[in-house]
């Protein structure tokens, strides 16, 4: 898929590292404050093997406040224009607002990953003249509110039929179906039994023909099944991405990229031998 001027191969697991540039994500947020420490560790990442660096400038953990339209293209675009230009790498815009989705592409974004898939008003236009991939993700609800005890008859089946209605906005609003991935969305407005479910069942949502990015790392739904705290969820982590690897996942995106990229190297020895 060509995401901007960069071609990756997606039949192999590539790994996104997460480059939070906000006060408050729930696991490392305030520790790239700077744009200086943000292109640091945008770099350290990628030496350890990240092929896609995900910078977001607003919070999207259970109860996290709303951050204006100004707040965000402070704390983003002066990184990804740092990092375009440090870097060769494909660089992801975590954003739900269209201005900051514009202004990061012209900066050197290749990829639009939007939790909101792409309902928030003027999306869908800024999306399609950016004229590069997005990611479409299912979410139940709002962040502030969205794990306030989530109710679905179906989860699989719902969070589907979302994404393809979802894909079917954007391609009738001229983005083409080759420029479209799909996330279902762990720990969004989901309890702990819909996103293992999700998990599961991950098959079904690959064998609908989108490339498919995933994001568990660290997450509750490893802390509360393990009861472990933020930091002590690795081994965690590092299992679910190999179990999705091996599922057909195609992008993975993580904290620890070292760890992951290791693993998935791993996935890749055995998806290669004979």
């Amino acid at each position: 898929m060509h995401f901007g001027h960069h071609f990756i191969d997606l039949s192999q697991p590539q790994v996104m590292g997460i480059l939070n540039v906000t006060p408050d994500s729930f696991s490392d947020g305030g520790q790239h404050a700077s744009v200086q420490q943000a292109v640091n560790h945008a770099l350290q990442m990628i030496e350890d093997g990240a092929t896609f660096i995900d910078i977001g400038g607003e919070s999207t953990r259970p109860g996290a406040p709303e951050v204006t339209l100004q707040e965000e293209l402070d704390r983003t675009i002066p990184v990804v224009e740092a990092v375009a230009a440090n870097s060769d790498c494909v660089i992801s815009i975590d954003t739900s607002k269209p201005r900051v989705m514009t202004e990061a592409v012209k900066a050197g974004a290749g990829l639009i990953n939007d939790v909101r898939a792409l309902q928030e008003p003027g999306a869908l236009e800024a999306a399609r003249d950016a004229n590069v991939p997005v990611c479409l993700m299912h979410m139940q609800g709002q962040p502030r509110t969205m794990q306030n005890n989530p109710i679905y008859h179906d989860i699989v089946g719902e969070v589907i039929q979302f994404l393809m209605t979802r894909a079917k906005a954007c391609e009738d609003a001229g983005i083409s179906g080759d420029k479209i991935l799909f996330d279902p969305g762990y720990g969004f407005g989901k309890s702990l039994e819909h996103n293992y479910a999700l998990v599961k069942h991950l098959p079904q949502l690959m064998a609908l023909g989108y490339p498919v990015l995933v994001g568990m790392s660290r997450k509750s739904m490893i802390g509360n099944l393990l009861d472990r705290k933020v930091d002590e969820r690795l081994a965690g982590s590092l299992c679910l991405a190999t179990i999705v690897a091996q599922m057909g996942a195609q992008i993975i995106r993580v904290h620890d990229v070292k760890e992951t990229a290791d693993a998935l190297n791993i996935v890749k020895m055995l998806n290669t031998v004979k």
